[in-house]
């Protein structure tokens, strides 16, 4: 699935208040995922001794694909695709990496 067809599917499933005039509701489901997604990576460390299980694994897919349908959303809200949020942030990362490698040369 590329990403504008995930976009797409994504934007039919979204049902919250003033839907493509609140940036805030699917901003603050974005934190509370991504912090679902970090307390199941602390439980990693504290029940299973930094051992990744393949259910632990399914668990984090899940919650990934909830961090990405937030991401989604948000794209939805300010009138970006998720592919224009893909190539700025490549180009970005493209931009410091060569910013770095001079800086150490």
């Amino acid at each position: 699935m590329n990403f504008e067809d995930y976009q797409k599917e994504a934007s039919s499933t979204a049902l919250y208040p003033n839907r493509l005039n609140n940036l805030e509701y699917p901003t603050l489901g974005l934190t509370g995922e991504a912090g679902e997604v970090a307390n199941i990576v602390k439980k990693i460390q504290r029940d299973f001794d930094g051992k990744l299980t393949d259910e632990i694994r399914l668990k984090l897919k899940d919650e990934l694909g909830d961090v990405l349908w937030y991401i989604s959303a948000c794209a939805d809200e300010l009138g970006l695709t998720l592919a224009e949020v893909a190539e700025y942030n490549v180009g970005k990362l493209a931009n410091r990496h060569k910013t770095v490698k001079s800086a150490g040369e």
